[in-house]
């Protein structure tokens, strides 16, 4: 069987998908990635066809427009900022998506940011779809919509709250979806309407986040699916050298977070984890952290997380969903520091779980609070007994078998 996989977003939007076409590939069908440009690389060595999807989300989330989504955080109106940030390049996003269908496809799978245009070219096309989402998006009363923060609203507020979240996101999604459908020559339909009968599968672990009970028949929690090898990687020189050279150190960094001022959230992080009395190693990622290299700190740019985490003490993240499946899955206590859309969601989630004692909002980020929370993630055994734990329990599931599975029965 053909498979496209269309995703849309930042790296971690992008990497888990390497993973499962890899096995998707493997097990006997052809699989193409459709996404942003900088991400080609990555696609091609896992082995797997690149088709291109418009928008540079590195300089998006640069940009003013990116910025208010930054300083918006997390809440409704997040939401909002991100998905008219968004807007300008939907109908160019649908084309995309159209376009790479066409090359040749007899199955598409869709993200929760690309379902809602991926529908409509499956639909012309005349093929089925499937959703892969790595965010619980659906409503549920079990807890608050996961890009509205980590308030309960009680049980039907949570479920009216995610219904709002829905809605609002169909409404900045239909004008280019009805242009998209227009283009194609196909009836107008809503996309509502064409989401109830979506089957999604999702791509984290029940460990982490268990299947409301309320969710509808169709919307299954496969696990998570991990990001390809990189074939032929080697840790560098100087990293191994560092490692080598003294006690584990607490990794620190943001992954797709763009900062407006890096230099100044650099010099907090370094001046609590001096305070915290721990060696360092500071990721540059989009933001360009960095810190001149000493006996105690090393800066470094994007490295495995497979490999770097289990040799850390903990790990400082954003709280993206990859960054938190990566840490969970190295058995390595954490402490989010989470700034906007799902962080705080992620962030509680890690700690319900127990391997952290807890979220430092990026606002509110301090030299001294981040050193009291690493020194408490450090002084306390609880939290490394759960996170080796909570691996244990992600090493026993597999999370792309369920996606297998539903291939497979399409496939026959």
């Amino acid at each position: 069987m053909r498979i496209l996989i269309a995703t849309a977003g930042s790296r971690g939007d992008v990497a888990p998908f390497t993973g499962l076409g890899a096995r998707l590939r493997a097990a006997g069908h052809q699989v193409a990635v459709a996404t942003h440009t900088t991400f080609a690389g990555q696609v091609r060595a896992a082995g797997l066809e690149f088709r291109p999807l418009p928008v540079d989300p590195r300089a998006e989330l640069a940009s003013d427009r990116g910025q208010r989504v930054l300083r918006s955080g997390s809440g409704p109106l997040s939401l909002l900022q991100l998905l008219r940030l968004g807007r300008s390049f939907m109908p160019a996003l649908g084309d995309a998506i159209v376009a790479a269908t066409a090359q040749g496809t007899d199955l598409l799978l869709t993200t929760s940011a690309t379902t809602p245009l991926g529908q409509v070219a499956a639909e012309a096309a005349g093929i089925p779809s499937i959703g892969l989402y790595l965010q619980p998006i659906a409503p549920t009363r079990e807890f608050a919509p996961s890009v509205t923060g980590t308030r309960s609203l009680g049980r039907t507020g949570n479920l009216l709250a995610g219904h709002a979240v829905e809605a609002a996101a169909d409404r900045l999604f239909a004008p280019a979806v009805r242009g998209l459908r227009h283009r194609l020559g196909l009836p107008a339909r809503g996309i509502a309407r064409t989401r109830r009968a979506h089957a999604v599968l999702h791509g984290f672990s029940p460990t982490v986040v268990p299947r409301p009970a309320d969710w509808r028949p169709g919307l299954e929690v496969a696990g998570y699916w991990w990001p390809h090898p990189e074939p032929g990687w080697r840790p560098p020189d100087r990293l191994v050298d560092f490692l080598a050279a003294g006690p584990p150190p607490v990794f620190v960094g943001f992954g797709s977070l763009v900062v407006p001022d890096p230099a100044a959230l650099s010099a907090t992080v370094l001046a609590g984890l001096r305070a915290a009395g721990v060696r360092a190693v500071l990721q540059a990622g989009w933001s360009g952290l960095g810190a001149a290299d000493s006996d105690d700190v090393l800066t470094i740019d994007d490295t495995p997380h497979d490999w770097l985490f289990p040799r850390m003490a903990a790990v400082v993240h954003h709280a993206g969903a990859g960054t938190t499946a990566a840490t969970l899955r190295a058995g390595t206590p954490a402490v989010p520091v989470p700034a906007q859309l799902d962080a705080p969601f992620w962030s509680a989630r890690l700690t319900r779980l127990g391997t952290s004692p807890g979220p430092v909002p990026l606002p509110a980020l301090t030299s001294a609070r981040l050193a009291a929370a690493v020194r408490r993630t450090l002084d306390t055994p609880h939290y490394r007994e759960r996170a080796r734990a909570v691996a244990a329990a992600l090493a026993a599931e597999d999370g792309t078998a369920g996606v297998l599975a539903a291939v497979d029965r399409l496939a026959s």
